[in-house]
């Protein structure tokens, strides 16, 4: 071979690492470079000093890593080091911090923005006060009103925030803005569709608020109940409402509090609530109970019925495998949100499919065996394409020299199974099985789009019969009116825990079964 020819064969492979390296890191510093841009402004609009010092800190090391030929190895862990800390701790993180918080409807600000909330929501409309022409708009994403004084044809913005000057604005015969910099006017049939935001937003002014009166008209008001801070109270309506920074509430004498309050730490009050609670600990441990079994009967039945369909598709003598193939997967491959709507309606006692072709009256949504038999085979029907799919993969990593050699030594069939195939499947699958129980532990689509839940018994309509845990949870939180992400984040880190112990333990049996079969 010439020498020119050994150099380009030299030279290929090294080129094109170079040139795939230097594409990524030009990726990677884009990226970098790219948030700080995006994060920083807001960052800086809220004064949080410290998250714009973290950002810096993370940007300088991001460059200094990919700008310099050291540490190659950190080059490709980083990266996935961040996704890690931004998409699986971070979250786990913060449920637990909002676990120890009254955080909710009600409680999403602090306690000035509660008072300026207060304040604003109870003004009323006095006599002579003055009125707008008003113009609804967007800044952004943002909803806003666009003021036009009657009398000077001033315009002004209006926002939570305040008012200030609007110039520019160009205002038609009607009194309505027509235009206006750095906003979008929306036409009458967009801002109809928006009434409950329209009516929701009060102009703070110093002597009360400015509200929308229809979708043309704005007037402003005085507050009935006003923050007074020498006290920390709120007065009006010939009551007083004294801060109560414990619950994060304005409470009266006699206990009652106003509606809007403050997110403070609560301490363990939720976790207590949890467990000493009676019309929550009193169910919890059914419902535990019962979302075990779900999750272990989907789990056995999705493996049992997958592997028994792979072992016979993975038969030499079997013919026609693809086609078999393509159409035990279409369940997996089918939006399983779709499949579990049509799922219940072919449960329906009056016109569901199934009564209809097996002569059947069962009621099978109103009685819990029923109700329970059917989430699981309907779960069952979804999950074993995917066990199916994975047990067909590990049987063909099999080599088929143990089994024929089980079979010299005068194995039956079942005994080279149950000896030799089964175990080393189980040493393949035992972790998507236990991956696959706490899917199916959380499984929350599986119930909501089915059973909903229920059936309910007259005397508790909150847990039913088919509840899991996370739906229970979510109609315990979200289910009474109102959010209450604290509580319902105090429940999600009780769950979190027990998957996490089965898991555990799960796991380390299942170290111990490579070691027997390594």
């Amino acid at each position: 071979m010439a020498p020119d020819a050994r150099e380009t064969v030299r030279s290929g492979p090294r080129r094109t690492i170079t040139t795939a390296f230097v594409v990524s890191r030009i990726v990677v510093l884009a990226v970098a470079a790219a948030i700080p841009l995006y994060a920083a402004p807001p960052l800086l609009a809220a004064e949080s000093w410290a998250g714009l010092g973290v950002l810096a800190a993370a940007t300088a090391v991001i460059g200094y890593l990919y700008l310099t030929p050291r540490h190659v190895p950190a080059k490709y862990l980083v990266p996935g080091t961040v996704f890690l800390i931004a998409f699986q701790i971070f979250p786990v993180l913060y449920t637990v911090s909002t676990a120890f918080t009254n955080f909710g409807d009600g409680h999403r600000g602090d306690k000035q923005a509660a008072v300026t909330a207060i304040e604003t929501g109870s003004v009323r409309q006095a006599p002579g006060s003055p009125e707008y022409d008003l113009t609804v708009a967007l800044r952004g994403r943002e909803l806003v009103f666009l003021l036009a004084d009657p009398d000077t044809g001033q315009v002004r913005l209006g926002t939570a925030d305040g008012l200030s000057p609007l110039p520019g604005a160009q205002v038609g015969v009607t009194g309505k803005v027509l235009r206006a910099p750095g906003v979008t006017v929306l036409t009458t049939p967009q801002a109809a569709a928006r009434g409950p935001e329209i009516s929701a937003l009060s102009v703070p002014t110093p002597d009360g608020a400015i509200k929308a009166n229809g979708l043309s008209r704005a007037v402003e008001g005085k507050a009935a109940l006003v923050y007074d801070a020498g006290c920390d109270c709120v007065r009006g309506d010939g009551d007083t409402w004294t801060a109560d920074d414990r619950q994060g509430y304005f409470v009266n004498a006699a206990g009652a509090h106003l509606a809007q309050g403050w997110q403070v730490n609560v301490g363990f009050d939720n976790f207590t609530r949890v467990l000493a609670d009676p019309t929550i600990s009193g169910y919890f441990l059914g419902v535990f109970g019962w979302n075990t079994a779900f999750a272990l009967a989907s789990v056995a039945g999705t493996f049992v019925l997958g592997m028994a369909v792979a072992l016979a598709l993975h038969h030499p003598r079997m013919r026609g495998t693809t086609v078999y193939r393509i159409a035990l997967i279409l369940p997996y491959a089918m939006p399983s949100f779709a499949m579990l709507l049509v799922w219940r309606d072919l449960f329906n006692r009056d016109f569901g499919l199934i009564n209809q072709l097996l002569g059947l009256d069962v009621d099978w949504m109103g009685q819990p065996a029923t109700a329970r038999l059917a989430v699981i085979l309907v779960n069952l029907w979804l999950g074993f394409p995917y066990m199916f799919l994975v047990t067909t993969g590990a049987l063909q990593a099999i080599p088929r020299e143990l089994t024929e050699a089980a079979s010299l030594d005068g194995a039956t069939p079942w005994q080279g199974f149950r000896r030799v195939t089964l175990p080393l499947l189980l040493v393949a699958l035992t972790p998507l099985l236990i991956s696959s129980f706490a899917f199916n532990f959380n499984n929350f689509n599986a119930i909501a789009l089915t059973s909903d839940g229920g059936p309910f018994p007259a005397e508790n309509p909150q847990v039913g019969a088919t509840d899991l845990l996370i739906t229970y949870t979510f109609r315990l939180a979200f289910g009474t009116g109102g959010a209450q992400f604290g509580f319902a984040a105090a429940i999600s880190v009780f769950i979190f825990a027990i998957v996490a112990v089965i898991s555990a333990v799960a796991f380390r049996r299942t170290r111990k079964q490579e070691e027997v079969y390594a």
